[in-house]
């Protein structure tokens, strides 16, 4: 059996240390110290540490104290650090006051209830979501259509496992293309062990960030350079409903088991099956969460394999071979 290792945070020594202190006991309560030998020499030393042995240099030798007289004198030691502590929280919100007023007086555009906040530029509308997030309490809902790039999931990890940790939920919809992205897939896998929930949707939606289900947050441009602040509550349930609608209908990943390469490689296959039911280049990029340069490039490797002049005849020629 493996030995319980040493509680650094009680001072109880392991399996080890306990049955060298059963040894001593058993031998008159003192060993000499040129008897030690080298194996239980890191258990005496955990005995020492802790107090149940003394070290007798007059003598010769180590002496068993009374488990009793440690136990109240680690025990007084807890709770004088316990106090401590509750201490120490009790003053906190007092010493980081000056702190949090002078985050407050920050100028900010109001959140009104009655209608949307729009902010332009896409740093301003990442400094305003960093500021919403860090507040979340209870729950933070994301729908993050088409691809994620690795600066977006580095500064994404450090705020979300931020949040997971102190408590709130956090759960965030995908489109399969992540499926592909290495550095995705570890974010995802770190944040559901963290207890995040993640999963893919493989249909078109919207993105959309909810916080704590008071505010939600909208693309207002193409482009995302602006964006709507909603804290609407009538609009908000609407956005909350929508997104629990969309959550009840997407897969339940396993991101460590994901093969990223394998996904990668047969993308071109989805591509291929969305042509064969008559969408346009356009419409399977945009169902696809890729840019149409990408999808480009995935028909131009499916025309090459059918051999097929137009689009029209590529959908046609894989239709055919959909049926054989």
């Amino acid at each position: 059996m493996a030995a319980e290792p040493m509680d650094r945070g009680s001072g109880l020594p392991d399996e080890a240390g306990r049955e060298l202190y059963l040894s001593v006991l058993a031998q008159g309560g003192r060993i000499p110290l040129s008897t030690v030998p080298a194996g239980d020499r890191e258990a005496v030393d955990q005995l020492v540490a802790v107090g149940l042995l003394i070290p007798n240099l007059i003598d010769g030798a180590y002496v068993a104290v009374s488990p009793r007289a440690v136990g109240e004198r680690i025990g007084s030691e807890m709770r004088s650090a316990a106090a401590d502590l509750l201490w120490k929280a009790e003053r906190l919100p007092a010493d980081l006051d000056h702190l949090t007023r002078a985050y407050d007086s920050l100028p900010r555009q109001s959140d009104d209830p009655q209608r949307a906040t729009y902010v332009d530029g896409r740093e301003r509308i990442r400094h305003r979501i960093a500021e919403l997030v860090s507040d979340c309490k209870q729950e933070l809902l994301t729908a993050q259509p088409g691809p994620r790039q690795p600066a977006t999931i580095t500064l994404a990890r450090t705020q979300d496992i931020a949040l997971v940790q102190r408590g709130a939920r956090m759960r965030t919809l995908y489109q399969p293309q992540v499926l592909a992205e290495p550095w995705t897939l570890g974010y995802a896998a770190e944040l559901t062990e963290q207890g995040a929930g993640l999963r893919v949707l493989d249909e078109p939606f919207e993105r959309m960030l909810i916080i704590d289900r008071e505010v939600a947050v909208v693309p207002a441009a193409n482009d995302y350079s602006r964006a709507a602040f909603i804290s609407d509550p009538a609009a908000v349930s609407v956005l909350v409903k929508i997104f629990d609608r969309d959550w009840a209908r997407a897969d339940v990943v396993q991101w460590a088991e994901i093969d990223a390469p394998a996904v990668a490689a047969s993308a071109g296959h989805r591509v291929g099956r969305l042509l064969a039911q008559g969408l346009t280049q356009r419409a399977v990029a945009t169902r696809l969460g890729l840019s149409e340069r990408t999808v480009a490039a995935h028909i131009s490797r499916l025309r090459e394999k059918y051999g097929a002049q137009t689009l029209f005849q590529l959908g046609w020629l894989m239709r055919g071979s959909r049926r054989d």
